[in-house]
Formats: structure tokens, C-alpha cells, sequence
């Protein structure tokens, strides 16, 4: 692959409006803890639609060891598509970043409007789990186990409808496999992934999902969580955990909601629901328009005010401020770079295990472009033009430049939340 790979073109896009993307970056003294993904609104200059782009620093990855990660999510998203997804558009490198345009989505993620005290209805949270169960049934055609559902993970578009994003700990199984590793967030992991680590056995599958979404909907409805579970909990102590306590219902909750809610949060995962032919079947849920919803036919009861920014703008200041190396400026910066490597002996170089990587990674790293794949495979599409020359953020000289909003970054295997 060469060095620099042709890339569809965008530019920033800021407006006069205010843009909301989810605010996640998981700190600790000001200092994020894992390999920090920017994110910017960009716009395709052929179609001018609107994306969100999200770059991670090379380096960092290496760094801190996230480019696996990177690579895997990269590797899942190219494969899938779904209504209730943020899909992936377009994949593309430099010399310095990774490149990740998805879909952009303006309503703000769950964790955001649990925050400010939104009170979520029944009938909201009851379209919540129906456009997940409609995503995780999609999901598992795939053979694929997301294992962060959570409500940082679930973005809202301008509608209100629900997205679930952030494969970067997701994992393949084929053929009757079972996931046996500690990965997740632990509020939402299910028992079976801590009784797999503690003792072994046969692992865990799909069901796990359908659990997490189960905690997600119990904690919009009441504003905290099934079970006080922390990051600092030791895993020994939440095996013993879910064989002792039991989850408490609101008396004033309907009895449709809380047995869907009994349905999914059942430690045992041969019984929890697990499927959307189980959603289906369930009694709470007989009057859904399963064909009318998959199709955003059915109006969420909850949606986002589209006068206002949907995030913390303390941390999209906070981006702007830390930015050390603005897509703007990246011309120029690329430009000095290759002429400093060039006038330098490369046997001298003290670096030559991150280059190494560097190149690998440059090697590796798989374009993607949704747009052209979908043009391909429609026999009635016209002939592509030519793809213009040079790197999308050579293209952004000039223009106005993407301006970080609310950064997000790779979680960890293990995230606190």
C-alpha cells in the first residue's frame, strides 16, 4: 500500500449551529486513560453529506497497545450495516492517524440525558429495547457478541431513535465457539462472563447482550443500575453477588415492564430472553409493529431538543484547548516530517521499533469506502469517476478547519463507568 493512500474528500463543517457528538472520555487527574479518538464533523464535499469522523494518533495506539482494537473494530464495522448501528462509511490513513467517518448522529448518547435527569417513559424505554433487540438479532446473524452495551454506547439520532456504536471490544464466534475472556464494562456484564473467569467452563455467548440491555433499560427507568456494581468490585465477590441479592422492582411500574425486565435480567442465560423470537413472543411486547419500527415508522417518545448541544461543552472546549495537532495544520506538519525523515540516516534512527510498527500498521491497514461498494454492486449505478488525487486532510487546507467536539477514545478492555 502506498504511503499515501487516496481517500474520499471532506471538510471540516462547524456552522452556526451547535453540533452534538457523545462525550465519553473516561479520566483520571486530567489525563485521559486509554488511546484517545477525536472526533470531528466533516462533510463529503461530492455529496456534502454530513459524517462524523473519528482519528486515532498512530503512535498512541502503538503506545498503548489499542492497535488490535483498532484493527478488529475496524475489521467488523466494514462487514455490517443496520438501521439501529452507527455504520461505518469510509476508512483511510496517513503518516500520523487512523481515519473512522460514520454516521452522524445529533441526539446525544443515553449517558448524556440520564445525566441531565431526563425521565424516560415506559413506552421510550420499551422502543429502546426493541430497536436494540432488533440490532443485537442483526448482530448474531453476524456471529458477532458487541459485549459493551451500556448507555454510553446507545446515540440517540435527531428523532430519537437509538444506535448502538463502539465495537472495539466486540468479538467473532463461529460454529458453536463461546467468548471466554473478562471484557466489558463491569455494571452491565453478565454473571456468566464472571463465573467464566472465576471457574472456568464453557464460556459465554449472544445471551450476554440481551443482559446488558436489561440493565440499561432498568437503570433509564429508575436512574441507577439492578446491582451496586463498581470497577473496583472484585470479580469472586460478583459471582457471590448474583446468587445472593435479587433485583428490586418499582411497585408503580407496569406488570408488562417489569416482567420484560424479569425476562432479561435472569441470571440463568438458558432462560433470559436472548433473541428477537423471544422478544417477539413476549407478552409485553404483542402490540409492536416489529416491520413499522425497523423501518423508524414508530415515534419515540423521547426526543432530543435540536436547539441545544447535546454533550458537556466543557470537554468540546477542553478538546479544542489540548488539541496538539489540529487536522488543519496537518499539511504542513506531514510535509516537514517527510522532509526531516528523508534528510535523516534511517540505520541512525533511536525509533526503529515504532517504525516498524508504524509500517505495519501502514501495511495492514484495510481502505474502506461504503459509498463505492454500494454503487458496485447496484447493476442500474453509473460508472464511478476517477477518485481525486492526494489525502482528504491535505484537501481541508484552506477550508475551515474540523474542530474537535467532544473527543471519545478506545475503551479499555475492562471500563469503569
Amino acid at each position: 500500500m502506498p504511503a499515501r493512500s487516496r481517500a474520499p474528500c471532506f471538510r471540516g463543517a462547524s456552522g452556526g449551529r451547535e453540533w452534538a457528538l457523545p462525550c465519553r472520555r473516561p479520566r483520571r487527574g486530567g489525563r485521559c486513560l486509554t488511546t484517545r479518538r477525536t472526533v470531528c464533523i466533516v462533510q463529503k464535499r461530492d455529496t456534502e453529506k454530513m459524517y462524523a469522523m473519528k482519528y486515532m494518533n498512530k503512535q498512541q495506539c502503538i503506545e498503548r497497545d489499542e492497535v488490535r482494537n483498532v484493527f478488529r473494530e475496524l475489521e467488523i464495522l466494514q462487514e455490517i450495516e443496520h438501521v439501529f448501528l452507527v455504520n461505518l462509511w469510509y476508512s483511510f490513513q496517513d503518516e500520523e492517524d487512523m481515519f473512522m467517518v460514520v454516521d452522524l448522529l445529533l441526539g446525544g448518547d443515553l449517558r448524556y440525558h440520564l445525566q441531565q435527569n431526563v425521565q424516560f417513559s415506559e413506552d421510550t424505554v420499551r422502543l429502546y429495547i426493541c430497536e436494540m433487540a432488533l440490532a443485537l438479532d442483526y448482530l448474531r446473524s453476524q456471529h458477532i457478541i458487541h459485549r459493551d452495551v451500556k448507555p454510553d454506547n446507545i446515540l440517540l439520532d435527531e428523532q430519537g431513535h437509538a444506535h448502538l456504536t463502539d465495537f472495539n471490544i466486540a468479538t467473532i464466534i463461529k460454529d458453536g465457539e463461546r467468548a471466554t475472556a473478562l471484557a466489558g464494562t463491569k455494571p452491565y456484564m453478565a454473571p456468566e462472563i464472571f463465573q467464566s473467569f472465576v471457574s472456568g467452563g464453557s464460556g459465554y455467548s449472544f445471551e450476554v447482550d440481551w443482559w446488558s440491555v436489561g440493565v440499561l433499560a432498568y437503570e433509564l427507568l429508575r436512574g441507577w443500575r439492578p446491582y451496586d456494581i463498581h470497577s473496583s468490585n472484585a470479580v469472586e465477590s460478583l459471582v457471590q453477588l448474583f446468587s445472593t441479592a435479587s433485583v428490586q422492582y418499582v411497585p408503580t411500574w407496569s406488570k408488562e415492564m417489569v416482567g420484560l425486565l424479569r425476562k432479561l435480567l435472569t441470571v440463568d442465560p438458558k432462560h433470559r430472553v436472548s433473541s428477537l423470537q423471544d422478544m417477539q413472543a413476549a407478552p409485553s411486547l404483542a402490540g409492536v409493529l416489529w416491520q413499522d419500527l425497523s423501518e423508524k415508522k414508530v415515534a419515540p417518545g423521547f426526543v432530543p431538543n435540536k436547539g441545544r448541544l447535546h454533550c458537556d461543552p466543557t470537554f468540546e472546549l477542553e478538546e479544542m484547548i489540548l488539541e496538539s495537532r489540529p487536522l488543519h495544520k496537518k499539511k504542513k506538519r506531514l510535509a516537514k516530517n517527510r522532509s526531516r525523515d528523508s534528510s535523516r540516516d534511517s540505520s541512525q534512527s533511536e525509533n526503529d521499533y515504532l517504525q516498524d510498527c508504524l509500517d505495519a500498521i501502514q501495511q495492514d491497514f484495510v481502505i474502506f469506502n461504503r459509498e463505492k461498494l454500494k454503487k458496485s454492486q447496484d447493476p442500474v449505478s453509473e460508472p464511478l469517476p476517477a477518485p481525486e488525487a492526494g489525502d482528504a486532510v491535505e484537501d481541508q487546507e484552506g477550508a475551515r478547519p474540523a474542530l474537535p467536539t467532544c473527543g471519545s477514545i478506545c475503551p479499555s478492555r475492562l471500563t469503569e463507568s
